[in-house]
């Protein structure tokens, strides 16, 4: 190459690293950036819904049989239920109906099953609060499953749901709400109250979770009366589920600044709402999801709720710690590293 056309070469590599760095000062990169962002979150978003929620199909279904009368006929039913499920169907025995009664109360089995005559008949009491989705799986099986193996079945609902509730999506609802509005009211105090100092930035956060959580509670039972809630627990849980999902928000952005969103948006919307058994029970989702699902805050604060609601006095501690390990993880983190926060302010006096 001749002296001439180096030195062209040499000015288009200096225009463009010109124009690279011009880029870079300028708010087209972030712009850009969180184009991309955006576009491959609506498609995640999208995704993880429809893999979640679109096909629901169950793994294992724990079920509780009462009773040693089920025969050859009863076997055959119940071969022929993991046959049409196609799925495992768990079988728990019980001596009496009592034992399995507290079994669904306790959240261990999702539905009873009794034979009479050596198998001849059946009578499978679902638990529409324990899943609806799954309830309505059972009940539909069921009954084609007896016509096929010469069994007489009898379905009813023993725990059904609150008749505001009828398909059992409000406690994902008003969980999904305070999951949402937690660290969105986080995004805005970093944004509009940046100045706050680290205890003034928890303070914050702890009294428009207890704030927001009484107003979830109220319009849900007293303004909508669509759930008859234990008011003081469920406002205690949704206040737990709204600061915990703020002080989550509060440390990636002190970990990571201003992309704080996405590792935010990837753990509580991406993965922890449809893992949370809310909308779709946890027996129906896929294996991956159902395993993470409760130990993430939205899957802790569904069963937390779903537990106070429809099964009171047989509450579990698991879900409670599950929220408030994430809490306390998350304002020890930005504790420990907020100097880093962008926020805060110097409370020196001025010189």
């Amino acid at each position: 190459m001749s002296g001439r056309g180096l030195r062209e070469a040499d000015e288009g590599r200096h225009v463009l690293t010109e124009r690279w760095r011009a880029f870079r000062r300028s708010p087209f990169l972030p712009a850009t950036v969180l184009t991309v962002i955006l576009t491959v979150a609506a498609g995640l978003f999208a995704g993880s819904y429809t893999y979640s929620m679109a096909k629901p199909t169950p793994r294992s279904i724990p079920v509780a049989v009462v009773g040693d009368d089920q025969g050859t006929r009863g076997e055959a039913f119940l071969a022929g239920m993991e046959k049409a499920l196609n799925a495992s169907v768990r079988v728990h025995p019980y001596g009496d109906r009592a034992a399995a009664v507290n079994a669904v109360e306790e959240q261990e089995v999702y539905a009873i099953l009794r034979f009479r005559d050596s198998g001849a008949a059946a009578v499978l009491e679902v638990s529409g609060a324990s899943g609806a989705s799954v309830a309505e799986l059972l009940r539909q099986t069921a009954p084609r499953v007896g016509q096929e193996t010469g069994v007489s079945v009898t379905v009813h609902d023993i725990k059904p749901l609150q008749p505001g509730d009828p398909r059992g999506l409000a406690v994902f609802y008003i969980s999904l709400a305070a999951v949402i509005v937690g660290f969105v009211g986080a995004i805005q105090l970093s944004i509009h109250a940046r100045a706050l100092n680290p205890p003034e930035r928890i303070a914050f956060t702890a009294v428009y979770a207890l704030l927001g959580g009484f107003a979830i509670a109220a319009a849900v039972d007293w303004l909508l009366d669509a759930l008859d809630l234990p008011f003081p627990e469920s406002w205690l849980i949704l206040a737990l589920t709204m600061f915990a999902s703020g002080m989550v928000f509060t440390m990636f952005n002190t970990l990571v600044g201003r992309w704080a969103m996405i590792p935010t948006w990837g753990l509580m919307v991406l993965v922890g709402n449809p893992s949370s058994g809310g909308a779709v029970s946890w027996p129906l989702l896929p294996s991956p999801l159902a395993a993470v699902g409760r130990w993430l805050p939205p899957g802790a604060s569904v069963n937390a709720q779903h537990t106070a609601i429809y099964f009171p006095g047989h509450q579990h501690v698991f879900p409670f710690a599950v929220l408030a390990g994430w809490a306390l993880v998350s304002c020890a983190v930005f504790w420990t590293w907020r100097h880093r926060h962008p926020g805060g302010r110097d409370t020196e006096p001025a010189r």
